[in-house]
């Protein structure tokens, strides 16, 4: 089995990843998913400030600044935020190099956002729980923190199987493994071309569900605004693979 617990995330995210993600054809970058996301955000933020938990390479940071959003970052990997550079510069959107459960960005914020399922990258209940009251000490009251996650597959897996396709496609197959006693899952990307080579990128993650978001989230102070399907506020059902979760502090 992996031991995930070795793993630092800013050796995950490295430079040949951070070089290689804007140049995914990945389903996050297309239009009909990232035009909903900003729309959505750029709603939620009003007209205060936003910030991006794990801001990485500013997939959507950039897009809602450009909407007149003004965005900060914080962001672990060295290498994603200087992938990041080579969009926009510090003065357009400030980032803070550290881990978002503890790192504290300058100001105060109408929104705090952390999308693409990254809460996950934190391994443990603990470091999960500090993430969002992270995001309560940024927040003016009335603030927002919106999470974007994924459901883990457990209900597709057989007894006895471990292992998960989510994804399969031409040069390129998505694995994940689970251990549900610890409630991880470790990602696994498989590349490959026509010949007999190919490359594995992996990446381990805690899964949570919703239930134990939403307590999460109160022991941080907030409570459950909303909770739609995607972005583009489609209904949230048992059959959902995934959902955007908004939370709110009280405004007093």
């Amino acid at each position: 089995m992996v031991q995930e617990d070795s793993w630092r995330q800013e050796d995950i995210w490295d430079n040949e990843i951070a070089r290689d993600y804007d140049s995914s054809d990945s389903e996050m970058f297309a239009p009909a998913v990232l035009g909903p996301t900003v729309d959505r955000l750029a709603e939620l933020a009003g007209d205060g400030r936003a910030l991006e938990f794990a801001i990485g390479t500013g997939r959507v940071a950039v897009p809602l600044a450009g909407r007149g959003v003004p965005v900060t970052g914080i962001e672990l990997s060295e290498a994603m935020i200087s992938q990041l550079r080579t969009k926009t510069g510090e003065d357009a959107i400030p980032v803070i190099r550290g881990d978002m459960a503890t790192t504290r960005a300058p100001g105060e914020f109408s929104l705090v956002y952390l999308v693409y399922n990254t809460i996950g990258n934190l391994l443990t209940q603990a470091e999960q729980v500090e993430c969002f009251r992270n995001a309560a000490r940024h927040l003016s009251p009335g603030g927002r923190f919106v999470i974007e996650l994924g459901l883990p597959e457990l209900r597709v897996m057989p007894p006895g199987q471990s292992a998960v396709v989510f994804a399969s496609n031409p040069g390129y197959i998505g694995l994940d493994t689970y251990d549900v006693v610890q409630q991880r899952l470790v990602s696994h990307h498989f590349y490959f071309g026509e010949g007999r080579e190919a490359r594995l990128v992996r990446s381990p993650h805690r899964y949570i569900w919703p239930a134990e978001l939403d307590l999460m989230g109160q022991l941080a102070g907030f409570g459950l605004e909303s909770r739609h399907a995607d972005w583009a506020g489609r209904e949230f059902t048992a059959e959902s693979a995934s959902h955007v979760s908004v939370y709110r502090l009280p405004t007093a």
